[in-house]
């Protein structure tokens, strides 16, 4: 038996280095070690340690309170392991194998499941599935069978001390541990151990009960954005009254009137699944345009499509207050000084990034009715950048961009402009997309391995689930039993999807991981019954887990996502965020529609309102920290920034952030692309009560087509940037996808 020394642990671990702490493997199997054998304190300066072989030793537990953050691989096969519950500091085990030890029973394999709550593979198996139905579903069932035996028999002591609260909580949960039956007879010791925790929480929460927090936003934020919000809204009245704002593009007068059945987004199209293939599309030249000069300054209105009524202009100001006196200037000038404090002070994490020279590369027709160079009429919905296996979204992410439209899903290398993939699906409209990464199975003993995964969906309420490396649609599950609007995956927990509906549902599912063969199981998880169709979903990047914004035709609703703290099946909203132009509104104007939603840091959100020529930016942390009003749960979001846009009435054009670059770009309905370095605003002067003008706005590219010359600028849909921003990416609604990429200064 080896004694664990500082020396031992450099030569058995890799990269070779003379610290601990940039050790990422380490082997210390058939070392005959027992838990005494490992000192917790010199094991614990690990903390970059990603892979740990223990194998055939003499283990029994582990030593308690080992914390090892990075640790995601542990091997304790052939062992004597006689418990699991040690494991538990080490939450960020993923892979776990423990095979040949003979004293594990299936009961210690559930506890697993709940102990570390990032396990996804348990002696070469995909158990992510089964774990979260133990962690949530199951849990629940319990919780939901514990509260009515204290319902039935028991009641808190008045008064309470503590020498009456620990005999009352050893008498619950031993009557709940008694009469709480759930799951068969081979897991019981798993259920009782699960019972007498949820017992005790239970007994926690009502005698310790969490008080709402005080609002900490500043003094100005009721004045600026005292709404009352109705609890029942209809849609926006327009002037032309046959047209009705449902999640639909507006028609527009250029568009030829296609004779297929609508579909929920008024573009009629199909889809069909066929073999993946690497595939050319109809390719347009960019038309040089002459330099911009001056890219801060907002282009005027190009002319070009026929003309249309102008609405009244409704050019917003910030932070409007009556300047009739010396105080309400003070005022005035006070709050904007505090709130570009806020602005700054929030930026600093990007403050190092510079603007960016975009040029036009690609025009792409791959989504096209029977691959028809003449097919103008295909809307495409929504584009993502596949982010890499190992990516934290902050760079190394890929030149791949998935974009989607009409019956057809796209692969594109955004260098070549090649059309690396193209998947179709008679019948189907693809409303919207996303990547994430999940755990495949190998079998074997070979360990598992991360994989890029694209869900889409649209018009039929289906999910597609693809792996595109491989060539494989490897399965699809129905989401809805009508048309899905929005798709968004959890990066924090790849596994978890939601899906936003036409049915006014957000659905979270649990889709688990793939074995070598596709072999998969969804489960669904979770549902909320929100007032109208979704249009945008958004999970905080500080707690993916626990809150998810929705942006929908009525509004921006904020719901509180934790599992196995509530009722899992439905949930009820947490608040409502409200905005400043709400005051503006009338009977031609309703600014309710939040038709673009994106995180650009942790706290920084950008949203845009339809109706409303500017996007607004917004702190969450201080927004979530007020206090709902009673009444209606609605808080009043603290806008740091408001951002000069575009004048229009066509909605659903989406905007979309770069975290890593400091950027905000949204399209309009000309072609054009609005871009913000937001690090760059400093520059600008902030406190003029006006809205910031654009880093640049990026005109559209004016693409000649052989048959038809020169195309005019259509709606843009969606944008996507690549996390280091080398590509962006802009859809429209002429069946045409755009590529920009960054130019090197010299």
């Amino acid at each position: 038996m080896a004694k664990i020394t500082e020396k031992l642990l450099l030569e058995k671990g890799s990269p070779k280095t003379n610290k601990l702490e940039q050790i990422k493997t380490l082997n210390l199997s058939g070392l005959g070690l027992k838990p005494q054998d490992l000192p917790v304190g010199l094991l614990s300066r690990l903390r970059s340690l990603e892979r740990w072989d223990l194998s055939g030793n003499r283990l029994d537990e582990l030593p308690k309170n080992l914390e090892l953050p990075a640790l995601c691989y542990l091997d304790l096969s052939d062992n004597q392991m006689e418990g699991v519950t040690t494991l538990e500091s080490l939450s960020s085990l993923e892979e776990l194998k423990m095979e040949d030890n003979l004293y594990i029973t299936v009961s210690d394999n559930y506890k697993l499941m709940v102990l570390l709550p990032n396990l996804r593979i348990h002696n070469g198996k995909d158990v992510s599935t089964n774990a979260n139905h133990l962690r949530f579903v199951y849990s629940e069932n319990l919780r939901t069978r514990i509260i009515a035996v204290w319902e039935k028999s028991f009641s808190l002591p008045d008064p309470i001390t503590a020498e009456k609260l620990s005999a009352l909580e050893k008498n619950f949960v031993k009557t709940a541990r008694q009469q709480v039956k759930y799951g068969p007879s081979s897991v019981s010791d798993f259920t009782k151990w699960r019972v007498e925790i949820i017992a005790k929480e239970y007994l926690r929460s009502l005698t310790e009960p969490k008080e709402e927090p005080e609002s900490k936003g500043s003094p100005d934020t009721k004045e600026n954005c005292a709404v009352s919000t109705p609890t029942k809204r209809k849609q926006p009245v327009l002037v032309d009254t046959s047209i009705s704002l449902t999640p639909r593009k507006k028609p527009r007068s250029d568009l030829p009137v296609s004779p297929v059945e609508a579909s929920p987004r008024k573009s009629c199209l199909s889809r069909k699944l066929q073999t993946p293939t690497q595939t050319s599309a109809v390719r347009m030249s960019p038309l040089k345009t002459p330099a911009r000069g001056g890219g801060s300054q907002p282009p005027s209105t190009p002319t070009g499509g026929p003309a249309r009524a102008e609405a009244p202009r409704r050019g917003p100001k910030v932070r409007q207050a009556k300047e009739d006196d010396g105080a309400g200037i003070k005022q005035r000038s006070r709050t904007e000084l505090q709130r570009d404090a806020d602005l700054l002070s929030s930026l600093k994490s990007c403050s190092k990034t510079q603007p960016v020279c975009l040029k036009p590369l690609h025009v792409l027709q791959c989504h096209s009715k029977q691959d028809s160079s003449e097919d103008f009429s295909t809307q495409l919905w929504a584009c993502a950048f596949q982010l890499l296996p190992d990516s934290t979204g902050a760079g190394g992410g890929s030149r791949l961009v998935a974009t989607c439209g009409g019956d057809s899903l796209c692969v594109i290398d955004c260098e070549t402009g090649m059309v690396m993939k193209k998947y179709k699906v008679p019948g189907e409209e693809f409303f919207s997309l996303s990547w994430s990464t999940v755990l495949m199975s190998r079998g074997g003993g070979a360990s598992a391995q991360h994989c890029s995964v694209l869900a889409a969906g649209g018009k039929r309420g289906l999910v597609k689930l693809i792996h595109p490396r491989n060539n494989v649609a490897y399965g699809e599950f129905r989401a809805s039993r009508k048309a899905l609007a929005v798709l968004r995956f959890n990066h924090h927990q790849g596994n978890f999807l939601f899906t936003g509906s036409y049915d006014k549902k957000i659905v979270m599912w649990d889709i688990g991981g793939v074995d070598s063969q596709y072999n998969y199981k969804v489960v669904q998880l979770l549902v909320l019954e929100i007032s109208t169709t979704p249009l945008h979903i958004c999970l905080p990047p500080t707690s993916p887990s626990s809150h998810l914004l929705t942006a929908c035709e009525d509004g921006l609703h904020c719901y509180n996502m934790l599992l196995g703290t509530n009722d899992t099946t439905k949930r009820t909203e947490e608040m409502e965020i409200t905005f400043p132009i709400y005051k503006k509104e009338d009977k031609y104007h309703d600014f309710h529609t939040i038709d673009g939603l994106s995180f650009l840091t942790d706290d920084i959100v950008a949203s845009k309102n339809y109706m409303h020529c500017s996007i607004y930016l917004w702190s969450w942390s201080r927004t979530k920290a007020q206090r709902p009003d009673r009444k209606d749960r609605t808080v009043c979001a603290v806008v740091l920034a408001e951002l000069q846009w575009a004048n229009t009435e066509i909605p659903y054009l989406a905007l979309n952030t770069c975290p890593g670059q400091a950027y905000v770009v949204c399209g309009d309905d000309k072609g054009r692309l609005w871009t913000y370095h937001v690090s760059s605003l400093h520059k600008n002067s902030l406190h003029t009560g006006k809205p910031i003008l654009p880093t640049e706005v990026l005109e559209w590219p004016t693409p000649v087509s052989k048959d038809h010359g020169q195309v005019a600028g259509p709606s843009i849909n969606s944008v996507a940037m690549d996390p280091e921003l080398n590509f962006l990416v802009a859809l429209s609604d002429k069946n045409m996808v755009i590529v920009w990429k960054r130019e090197v200064s010299s």
